[in-house]
């Protein structure tokens, strides 16, 4: 049985359809890249993951359905998420942020450090003070700190700095290396995308249109759908 499994899935924004046959599943270990272009829903088929918007369809995590559960409930089932804009509690610091969300398990204050060692040099400086990338760090750090059993996350190379982009691909990198846990990942670089994704989910105008092992992914597909 897959750890996430999303069948069928259609949401609304009252009364425009956006996403309308979205279908993928992620095993324990597994990391997944959820591609396509700008607007065609793969920020909206999160927030479905998430419990953030309402939908339809099948959406379960280890065979429990999480149509049935609100938000907080999906996130302490393990369903850890990075969201598109970091979103960091600017006035706390970063130890203050981290402590904030969390909860018992293998990650702690240490083990965020050792992933990203300019946290653990910033402990005390608040969350506002820190660059563009440090806060994405921290965002990163802070949904470890709850210990998830899937790790989504939405964006979290895009607008940075190349050397900060490079230390986040190694972390992501070293996660599926060292840990047993499961990776959703959306963004827009190929290139290290294929370094890291067992397998390719893209979606197009709110519906999956191509799925299977990243290196088994046709460059005529990508080109018609993911525009590289």
């Amino acid at each position: 049985m897959s750890l996430l499994n999303v069948s069928g899935l259609s949401l609304r924004y009252g009364s425009s359809q956006a996403l309308f046959d979205i279908n993928l599943s992620i095993d324990a270990g597994e990391v997944v890249a959820l591609m396509g272009r700008n607007g065609m829903g793969k920020t909206t088929t999160v927030k479905a993951i998430c419990r953030m918007l309402p939908s339809t369809g099948g959406l379960t995590f280890d065979g429990r359905d999480l149509q049935r559960l609100p938000s907080h409930k999906v996130a302490r089932l393990g369903v850890g998420l990075v969201p598109e804009g970091r979103r960091c509690f600017r006035d706390l610091t970063v130890r203050e942020n981290l402590l904030a969300t969390a909860r018992p398990g293998p990650w702690s204050l240490e083990e965020v450090a050792s992933l990203f060692p300019r946290l653990g040099e910033r402990s005390t400086q608040r969350a506002a003070s820190l660059s563009g990338g440090e806060q994405q760090m921290l965002a990163i750090g802070r949904a470890l700190m709850t210990n998830p059993r899937l790790l989504i996350l939405d964006e979290a190379t895009e607008g940075l700095a190349p050397i900060i982009r490079q230390e986040i691909w190694a972390a992501i990198a070293r996660l599926k290396r060292e840990t047993g846990m499961a990776i959703l990942l959306i963004d827009k670089t190929l290139r290290e995308l294929k370094q890291v994704s067992d397998r390719a989910v893209i979606v197009e105008r709110g519906a999956t249109v191509w799925s299977g092992a990243m290196g088994t992914l046709p460059h005529e597909v990508t080109e018609r759908y993911v525009g590289v």
